[in-house]
C-alpha cells in the first residue's frame, strides 16, 4: 500500500532527478515567480487585505507546498477562488477570524490526507465544480466593477443584487482615467500571451501603467491610497482566540478546506497530463494543510495549488518541486527590495487583471456544455451557480454536494432494474437442462446495488411475488454491494416470506456481499447451506427442498 505521506521532492532528490533538472527548474522558477507577483498582489487586495499578505502567502505556502507536496510541479499560493471566501470571512469575523478559520482548514486538510480521502475528492461531480467556479468568477467581476470604473463608494451593501443597485446609482461619478487604465490592462493581459508566454501580460500592464500614472499624476486610487504601510515582515502574527467561539469558524473553515482540496487536486491532475507524471493525492493534501496552518501565522491568507501558475511552471520546463521553491525565493527577493513601489499600482489596473482572471475562471464553454447534459446535471449546475452568486460559496458547496448525492441516488433508484422472473432472466441452456422445474419454485434476479435508494423497491417486489411459491431463488450475481438498509430490508423480507411458508435460497452471492450477509446473520436465517455461488447449485438445492416439502 502506498505511503500516506511521501513528498515527491525527497524521492526525486534520492534518484538524481533534482540534480539533472536543476538548470531547467531554476529558469522555470524565475518565470513563475514573475507571473505570480501581480496575481498575488491582486488577489490579496481583492480579498480585503494589504498586498504584501498575498505575496507573503505565495512565499510561505509556495515553499511548503513544493517542499512537502505530492506533485512534481505544483505551484501553491493565493488563488482567485478564495477571494470570495476570504472577503466574506473578514467582513464577518475580522482578520483574527480569517486566521483562525484558515488554520482550522489546514488541520482539516491534514486530516483528509491522513484518512486517505484524496481519491474520494476526485469524485466531486463536474457540474458542481463548474457551477461554483463560474459563480466565483461572476462574484469576482462584481467586486471589481467599482474599481474598474473608478467609483468611490462607501458602505457598499453585501448582497449581490444590492451591490449592483448601488453601482448603477453611482454611474454618474465614473472616472474616465480609471476606465482607460482598466481597458488598457485588460487588452495587455489578454493579448500578451499571443506575443510571448514568457512574460505575463499582467506584469507588463503594471510596469507600463504604474509609472505613467505617477508621472502624469492621474487622479485615480492606488494601492498606497488604501494601504499606506507595505513591507515584508516575517514576524509571527498570533490571533486572539476565544476558545468558546471556535464553533463559529467550522463552517468557513470547512469551505476553505474543501475548496482548497478540490482546486489543488485538479491542478495536480492538470500538471500530470502536461508532464506525464502521477501525483500523490494524500501527500498533496497534507502539504496543503501544513501550508494553511503555517501561512496565516505570518500574515498570509488561504492558499492552494494554482492551476495557471502550475501550468506555466510545466510549460517553462519545471520538472521537480525545486522550481516551486525557486519561485518562492524570487518573490521573497522582490518583496525585500521592491515592496515600497507596490503602493503606486492603480486599483483600476488590478481590477483589469482580475477581470481577465474572472473571465478565465468562468469556464463558460464548460457551463454551456453542461446545460446540454441531463436534467440532473443541469439542476446541480444552476443551483450551485445561483447559490454562489446570490448567497455565498459555503452554502453553495454544502447544498451542492448534498443535492448531487441525492440526485445520484434518485437516478440509481429510478434506473435500478426491477426484480425479473425466471422466464425473462434465466439462461436458455439452464432452462433446457431443467425443463421440469415445478411451478412451486420461483426464480427472481436483483440487478444493481442493493442500497437504501433501491432496497425498498426490491424488497416489496420480492415479498409480493415470493409468497406464490414454496421455494424462492433470489439471484444476486449482479449485486456489487449491499448496505445496511439493504441488509435490513432483505432480512425483514426473508422473515415475512418464511412466515408465509416460502423457503428462500440466495444464488450468485459474491465474496463482499456474502461477508456482509454473514456479519448480519442472514446466512443463519436462510440456512448456511442456502447461499450458493452458482445458479445451477441453487436450483438443485431448490429442487431438493421442494421434493422434501
Amino acid at each position: 500500500m502506498e505511503k500516506i505521506f511521501n513528498p515527491k521532492l525527497f524521492e526525486l532528490a534520492r534518484n538524481g532527478s533534482v540534480k539533472r533538472n536543476f538548470p531547467r527548474d531554476l529558469l522555470a522558477g524565475v518565470v513563475v515567480g514573475i507571473v505570480a507577483l501581480p496575481l498575488a498582489i491582486a488577489f490579496a487586495v481583492a480579498s480585503g487585505v494589504s498586498p504584501e499578505k498575498g505575496v507573503m502567502t505565495a512565499i510561505v505556502a509556495g515553499f511548503l507546498i513544493s517542499f512537502l507536496g505530492g506533485s512534481r510541479v505544483q505551484i501553491g499560493g493565493p488563488t482567485g477562488a478564495f477571494i470570495v471566501i476570504v472577503l466574506g470571512v473578514i467582513n464577518e469575523y475580522g482578520i483574527d477570524g480569517m486566521i483562525i478559520a484558515t488554520i482550522m482548514a489546514g488541520i482539516m486538510l491534514v486530516g483528509f490526507g491522513l484518512l486517505r480521502l484524496g481519491t474520494f475528492l476526485k469524485f466531486i461531480p463536474h457540474p458542481l465544480i463548474v457551477g461554483f467556479t463560474s459563480g466565483i468568477a461572476v462574484v469576482i467581476f462584481s467586486t471589481q466593477f467599482p474599481n474598474a470604473l473608478g467609483l468611490e463608494i462607501e458602505n457598499l451593501p453585501g448582497g449581490f443584487a444590492a451591490k449592483w443597485g448601488t453601482y448603477l446609482a453611482h454611474l454618474n461619478a465614473v472616472n474616465g482615467h480609471a476606465i482607460a487604465i482598466t481597458i488598457f490592462t485588460i487588452l495587455v493581459a489578454a493579448y500578451m500571451p499571443k506575443i510571448t508566454r514568457r512574460v505575463p501580460g499582467s506584469l507588463v500592464a503594471i510596469l507600463l501603467v504604474t509609472p505613467l500614472v505617477a508621472l502624469l499624476d492621474m487622479p485615480v486610487v492606488t494601492i498606497g491610497t488604501l494601504y499606506s504601510d507595505i513591507s515584508c515582515s516575517f514576524a509571527p502574527v498570533l490571533p486572539v482566540v476565544e476558545w468558546g467561539e471556535l464553533g463559529r469558524y467550522i463552517q468557513p473553515a470547512f469551505t476553505i478546506a474543501i475548496l482548497g482540496a478540490i482546486e489543488s487536486l485538479l491542478s495536480a491532475v492538470v500538471a500530470d497530463g502536461m508532464i506525464s507524471s502521477r501525483h500523490r493525492s494524500n501527500t498533496e493534501l497534507i502539504a496543503q494543510g501544513v501550508a494553511n496552518i503555517v501561512t496565516p501565522l505570518f500574515g498570509g491568507i488561504p492558499a492552494t495549488g494554482a492551476i495557471a501558475r502550475t501550468a506555466t511552471n510545466a510549460r517553462s520546463g519545471g520538472r521537480t518541486p525545486v522550481a516551486g521553491i525557486v519561485h518562492a525565493a524570487v518573490l521573497l527577493l522582490v518583496m525585500l527590495f521592491f515592496a515600497r513601489w507596490v503602493s503606486y499600482i492603480p486599483m483600476s489596473c488590478l481590477a483589469g487583471i482580475l477581470i481577465v482572471v474572472s473571465y478565465n475562471m468562468s469556464e463558460w464553454r464548460s457551463f454551456r456544455s453542461v446545460l446540454r447534459a441531463s436534467y440532473f446535471d443541469v439542476v446541480i449546475l444552476l443551483v450551485t451557480f445561483f447559490l454562489t452568486v446570490l448567497v455565498d460559496l459555503t452554502v453553495a458547496i454544502e447544498i451542492g454536494v448534498v443535492l448531487a448525492a441525492v440526485l445520484f441516488m434518485k437516478r440509481m433508484a429510478d434506473n435500478a432494474p426491477k426484480v425479473i422472473p425466471a422466464q425473462g432472466n434465466v439462461d436458455q441452456d439452464i432452462l433446457t437442462m431443467y425443463k421440469n422445474i415445478p411451478p412451486t419454485i420461483g426464480i427472481y434476479e436483483i440487478s444493481g446495488p442493493f442500497f437504501f435508494g433501491s432496497a425498498k423497491t426490491y424488497s416489496e417486489t420480492i415479498r409480493t411475488m415470493g409468497v406464490r411459491y414454496k421455494v424462492l431463488i433470489i439471484r444476486m450475481r449482479h449485486v456489487p454491494f449491499i448496505d445496511a438498509t439493504g441488509v435490513k430490508n432483505l432480512r425483514e423480507t426473508i422473515l415475512q416470506l418464511q412466515q408465509a411458508g416460502t423457503r428462500v435460497i440466495l444464488s450468485g452471492v459474491n465474496d463482499n456481499v456474502r461477508e456482509d450477509l454473514v456479519k448480519n446473520g442472514i446466512d443463519k436465517q436462510v440456512g448456511r447451506d442456502h447461499l450458493y455461488p452458482k445458479f445451477e447449485l441453487a436450483l438443485l438445492g431448490a429442487l431438493n427442498l421442494e421434493s422434501e416439502s
